[in-house]
């Protein structure tokens, strides 16, 4: 992962956001909401510019912050799925103040239990699993079945502020369990037989896979 001033280089270095989203990273900072970091989410924007896809699938909206910034940089449709009410409403809050209402789609509910819901907008070109992360590869399971013939799927969180490489004790056991599955879902995911993945040392670790021709 890049080191603290490193990252802080960069980020000075980024253009300055609209407002609303200068509103939503002061929001998620003050009210401890995960959302991508920035270095992540601009690195993340800049593959997608390339690739450039006109659906995507997000897993983990929290409060609409990564939703909203593809929406109005790509231009593409934004399906994206929260169970956690208040931070579902408060998404809802956050894209009325947008230009992006006809752009996204809001799901309320666990991701393993609206994936009908999900289906009826598929296929999608993108992807992009953000939420509980010991879930990961049952959302992989459940979800990469709708991709597109060159759909790709982007994982995040997948290095876990550096826990994984064991070199970081973790305090808790349930800490511990979580680092678990996610280096079980980091190993099957790079040895996977139909998709081929990079993990990017960038912000908390991104994930990328392509299919498999």
């Amino acid at each position: 992962m890049l080191s603290h001033e490193i990252n802080a280089y960069i980020e000075n270095l980024v253009p300055k956001r609209d407002n609303l989203f200068l509103e939503m990273e002061q929001y998620a900072l003050e009210n401890h909401v995960p959302i991508m970091e920035l270095v992540s989410i601009e690195s993340l924007l800049q593959v997608l510019r390339l690739y450039q896809p006109k659906r995507i699938l997000e897993i983990g909206t929290a409060i609409g912050y990564s939703s909203l910034r593809m929406a109005k940089e790509l231009g593409a449709e934004v399906v994206t799925i929260e169970r956690n009410e208040e931070r579902y409403k408060q998404a809802q809050r956050f894209l009325a103040q947008s230009d992006q209402q006809e752009n996204i789609t809001l799901i309320f509910g666990d991701a393993l239990e609206v994936v009908e819901k999900a289906n009826a907008k598929a296929p999608y070109d993108v992807i992009f699993i953000d939420a509980a992360k010991g879930q990961y590869k049952r959302f992989f399971d459940a979800y990469t079945p709708m991709l597109s013939e060159r759909g790709i799927v982007v994982s995040d969180n997948v290095l876990f502020k550096g826990y994984v490489t064991g070199e970081i004790q973790a305090e808790t056991r349930r800490k511990r369990s979580l680092i678990k599955k996610i280096n079980d879902y980091n190993e099957w995911l790079m040895g996977h037989s139909d998709f081929q993945t990079a993990i990017l040392p960038i912000g908390d670790g991104i994930a990328i896979s392509t299919q498999k021709r």
